[in-house]
Formats: C-alpha cells, structure tokens, sequence
C-alpha cells in the first residue's frame, strides 16, 4: 500500500506539471492566435483604406495628367521664347505627377496587404526573371551582374509575384546605391527548410547609425526615395514566414540575405 501511494505521489508529480504546461502553452497559442488575427483585421481595414484615398487622389491626378498632355501638345504648335518656357515648365509638372502617382503605388502595394496566392516554383527562375527585367537599365550604370545560382536548389511554394516584387525592391536599392557602378552579385542557395537569395553590391555601403531604420516606413535617405521599398520587401518576406537581413560596410557596399520557408504553410 504504502509503495502504492508513493508511486501514485511520483506520478503527480510528474504529471501535475506537465498539465499546467500543456494548458499554458495552449492559452499561450490561443492568445497569440488572437493577437494575430486582430492584427490581421487592422491591416485589412489600413488595406482598405489605402485603396479608398488611392482612388480618390488617382482620379484627379489622372485629370491633371491628360491636362497636361494636352497642353504640351497646344505648346509644341506655338513659336518663340515664351512657347520653349511653357513647354519645360510642363515638363516638370509631368514629372512631378508621375512621382505623385509612383509614391501612391507604393503606399498601396505597402498598405493594401494580399491574400498568398501560392504555386510551386524555382526560386532561380523567379530571381532570374527579375534580373533580366532590370539588366538593362543596370548595364546602362556600369554596373556588372554576377550570378550564382544552386542548381540542387529544391523547389518552394511562394506568391511568385509578390516575391518577384522584393526582390526588385531589394535590387533597385542596391542600384542606386552605386552612382559609379560597380558589382551586383546575386546568389541562391539551399538549406533543410530554408532557401537563401543574396543580393550584393559594391556601393557606398550603410552607415551603422541607420542600418536599424532602413526598413522603417518613410524613411529613406535619398532626394527621391518614397521609403516604402524596402519596408514593402519586408512585409512581403514576413507574409510568406520568412526574413530579410543586412550586413554593410561604409564604402564597400552591402549584403541583403533573404530566407523563405521551403514548406509554406499558412493558418
């Protein structure tokens, strides 16, 4: 008997524990699903938002375009000094609402958030296809491309456009962050359950003091950067449960790491 309730007292022991964790592990999940789906529901409504004051800033901005176009072309008939003064000046108008109308796209492609729309793919074709997309405009730069892809790269489940996306995002950063030309070396690479793209360049690199806000929303460094590229690169990369890193160095350039799960699967 007496052996009887000292077993029975050990397996309370040990069983009474591993309840309590079972049940704060469960609250636990239960509260992070909760908080997960709260935050859900308030980038759906940002999301809609977004595309309500992108439609109404969109329509006149439209108007304002073709006006313009209009114009132009009145001016391109008429003669003299005054006609050469109209047609820069709106030249510069033209210019200054495609920048409206890109800043808009950014802040919707940023704030609306999407449904993963997911299929099998080759993470080389699909970062192949982006540079293929931007070789031209980079060779113009004096900037060389090289590549290295893993051949036994394995295949992944991805939103191939959304993904195409950051990384144009990513490579158009690196773009601009070498006036001079320079390197651009993209590789692949395959691990257990991740995949890996490395995007480098040979550019003036990221001082430490901002390393930590370059993914922040708005901020940028540049005379006419909206802020929203790489930030949007982020959100898209953590939409598919992945992560993006950055190692610089001033002067010699920067790596950006992108890691996306080989199995995909969303709750």
């Amino acid at each position: 008997m007496i052996q009887y309730l000292f077993g029975a007292a050990i397996a309370s022991a040990v069983f009474i524990p591993l309840v309590f964790f079972s049940i704060r592990r469960a609250v636990n999940k239960t509260r992070g699903l909760e908080k997960r789906a709260m935050h859900s529901e308030r980038l759906a409504f940002v999301g809609t938002l977004a595309g309500g004051l992108a439609h109404e800033i969109k329509n006149p901005l439209s108007t304002f375009s073709i006006n313009l176009q209009l114009l132009m072309e009145d001016v391109q008939s008429m003669k003299g000094e005054n006609s050469k003064k109209a047609y820069t000046r709106i030249q510069a108008l033209q210019k200054e609402v495609q920048r409206l109308e890109e800043i808009l796209n950014d802040f919707l492609r940023y704030a609306k958030g999407q449904k993963l729309e997911l299929e099998n793919c080759n993470i080389n074709e699909v970062v192949d296809e982006v540079i293929d997309f931007v070789t031209p405009e980079i060779k113009q730069k004096q900037i060389q491309i090289l590549k290295s892809y893993d051949a036994h790269i394995p295949s992944c489940q991805l939103d191939v456009n959304l993904v195409k996306q950051a990384i144009l995002n990513v490579v158009i950063n690196a773009e601009q962050a070498m006036e001079h030309g320079g390197e651009l070396m993209i590789r692949t690479s395959g691990r257990k359950k991740f995949i890996q793209i490395d995007i480098t360049d040979t550019g003036s690199g990221i001082p430490k003091d901002i390393l930590d806000k370059i993914f922040h929303v708005y901020y940028s460094t540049k005379k006419t950067g909206t802020g929203l590229g790489l930030p949007t690169a982020k959100r898209i990369i953590e939409e598919h449960k992945g992560s993006i890193s950055v190692q610089s160095e001033e002067s010699k350039g920067s790596n950006f790491s992108i890691k996306l799960p080989i199995d995909l699967r969303i709750d």
